[in-house]
């Protein structure tokens, strides 16, 4: 196994956090210079060399969560020059480190997602949607999310083809993985092309069947998901039959699922 980065408190980067120029819960990264790590600010990052850690002491190999706990802690990741080397690592770690890098991104692709998508991340976590661990499926559906916000994120993942697994994880045996891939459709279904790619993979049936979800976030996107989904004629066709389901969720105890159905029913119901 290659060497794994390891966060390490480092005076330079402290003394530069106090100053402003890095969030105060920003480390040093020490690893492998050649991992890929992008340009690096004078005022961030400490590299050195370090010999393999022990597997048994994953849990403070990447430590970034404690740093994307609060957005600031992200965005120093991000400005940092992270980015790539945490996406190039998430194809050569073992499964427990993957699940720690997936967090790591979705935090961090909150905050900007264009290194990512210059790095081929969308590609990559296709890869990971497939995998045979529910919880690197979910967090993959999840980060998916994130990167599938601003509109290039958007065009990768249906240029990808990444929008029809997201419709078979609908299906899946695990809440989260169901609620997150909702998640992900419900941004990568905005444009045309990502609206008419989940119709073609008849989207609509897996989605209507997380309305009665336990989750209220799976019940949440599902319907936001579908609102896009009526914005072309023929989704709105297919989800006619199904207004009184909507208009059941007007009485969900989570506010933020009676205002998304409401907006569908306006969507579905509307006329040209």
């Amino acid at each position: 196994m290659g060497a794994i980065g390891k966060l390490t408190d480092c005076s330079d980067a402290q003394q530069n956090a106090e100053k402003g120029s890095l969030p105060a819960s920003a480390f040093s990264f020490t690893g492998s210079p050649s991992a890929g790590l992008g340009a690096r600010s004078p005022s961030s990052l400490c590299l050195k060399r370090l010999k393999p850690e022990p597997r048994c002491q994953c849990s403070s190999v990447l430590p970034y969560a404690p740093c994307i706990s609060e957005p600031t802690g992200a965005l120093g990741i991000v400005n940092s020059g992270l980015i790539p080397s945490l996406v190039w690592k998430l194809q050569r770690e073992e499964e427990e480190i993957q699940v720690l890098l997936l967090d790591t991104l979705a935090a961090c692709l909150t905050e900007d997602a264009t290194e990512a998508l210059a790095s081929r991340a969308v590609p990559f976590l296709k890869e990971k949607l497939l995998s045979t661990n529910c919880d690197i499926r979910s967090k993959a559906a999840r980060t998916l999310i994130a990167v599938s916000v601003p509109p290039e994120g958007k065009i990768q993942v249906w240029q990808h083809d990444v929008i029809p697994i997201l419709v078979h994880l609908l299906k899946d045996r695990d809440e989260e993985v169901q609620a997150n891939a909702a998640g992900a459709l419900m941004n990568a279904t905005v444009t045309t092309e990502g609206k008419y790619a989940a119709l073609d993979a008849e989207a609509t049936r897996p989605l209507l069947q997380l309305l009665t979800s336990s989750l209220s976030k799976a019940r949440l996107n599902a319907i936001k998901a579908l609102t896009m989904l009526a914005e072309a004629p023929e989704g709105r066709k297919l989800l006619q039959p199904h207004v009184a389901t909507f208009r059941a969720l007007e009485e969900d105890f989570s506010l933020a699922v009676q205002r998304a159905a409401q907006i569908a029913i306006r969507v579905i119901e509307w006329k040209p």
